[in-house]
């Protein structure tokens, strides 16, 4: 792919159209997207290593929760760190292996988004529908069997989408974009892209199309459960499913306005609103979702709970230390200077 890139784009940089001059305003925005992200990959590698760390979480929902959180940071990692250098940048260009690097980023991140959220789905309905033989319809196997395909089939079918576009002669290099976007470069193709536009309709017929028909095939079955089963099965039901929902109605409002602003013209619509909405499946999402399961989730909240208080609780006891060790060393010296 990378002797494609070299051998058949005649432009070696793109330039991205989307950002204004923000004057001194720029470092106020640095501020606040390295602020998000600092705080983005703290929250995802928090909820990553409480449920690799205790023995306790080493479930099938939580395993798949924690495939979601390792998503979230190779997402934001592909985005964030790539605007904090624009928006202080003079000149908005990027190289063009850089900006293919990105869609491969950007494109995996969003499929295996969908991908994992399917494989939540249905787990939360083998919990639901079958729970006393979940345990032994879910064994550790198949579970690491979902989360293969969780993530493999996406990755194939997004290393030849980004092959393909990497392949198109290109009249023009501006992206009017902050970020590079695989529909932007495939319009700038010299011929009629016909072969691009046609796999990248079945790549998001098999990658999105499949995963939300499962997840609306599992949420039919846990809803006609909820309707016909006990009170108890319906309070499991909402307090498992609330978060999963949560996230993917998020996720796919900001997918869906991303691809109806590449495919119509969104020009009426303020610049720095499109921006915003641009990015945010790729900037709330990753956010989100630590958030969201981390404050739903008991256990979850119970094992961090814990690990805050006993943190703090340390702190204090070595403060008290410091203190008693200076307190000591000051009495000492007085008595010291007194027999003096």
């Amino acid at each position: 792919c990378n002797n494609i890139i070299r051998n058949s784009t005649q432009f070696s940089y793109f330039t991205l159209g989307a950002y204004v001059d923000t004057q001194m305003f720029k470092y106020l925005y640095f501020m606040i997207i390295l602020s998000l992200y600092v705080f983005t990959v703290g929250s995802n590698v928090l909820l990553i290593v409480v449920i690799c760390v205790n023995r306790s979480l080493h479930e099938p929902m939580y395993m798949f929760l924690c495939s979601l959180f390792v998503n979230e940071l190779y997402g934001s990692t592909g985005l964030f760190p790539f605007l904090l250098l624009q928006i202080l940048s003079d000149v908005h260009t990027v190289s063009a292996p850089l900006c293919f690097l990105q869609v491969f980023s950007i494109y995996l991140y969003g499929s295996v988004e969908f991908s994992n959220l399917a494989a939540m789905s249905y787990d939360r309905y083998m919990s639901i529908c079958y729970p006393l033989q979940y345990h032994t319809l879910m064994m550790s196997n198949k579970v690491a069997l979902l989360i293969a395909v969780t993530w493999i089939p996406p990755l194939l079918a997004v290393c030849v989408t980004t092959c393909l576009s990497a392949s198109l002669q290109l009249c023009g290099n501006v992206i009017n974009k902050v970020y590079c976007n695989n529909h932007s470069i495939i319009k700038l193709g010299c011929h009629d892209a016909t072969v691009n536009n046609l796999y990248e309709l079945t790549a998001a017929s098999v990658t999105v199309c499949v995963p939300v028909s499962v997840i609306l095939y599992t949420y039919t079955r846990i809803l006609k459960i909820c309707f016909s089963g006990s009170k108890q099965t319906r309070q499991k039901a909402v307090s498992t499913c609330t978060p999963h929902l949560a996230s993917l109605l998020n996720f796919s409002f900001g997918v869906s306005f991303e691809i109806l602003q590449s495919r119509f013209d969104m020009s009426h619509v303020p610049n720095m609103l499109r921006i915003f909405l641009s990015v945010y499946f790729l900037t709330c999402q990753p956010l989100f979702n630590p958030v969201m399961y981390g404050l739903n989730m008991s256990k979850i909240r119970t094992i961090c709970k814990n690990l805050l208080l006993g943190y703090v609780g340390k702190s204090r006891i070595l403060i008290k230390i410091q203190n008693h060790h200076h307190v000591s060393h000051s009495t000492f010296s007085e008595t010291t200077n007194r027999r003096f």
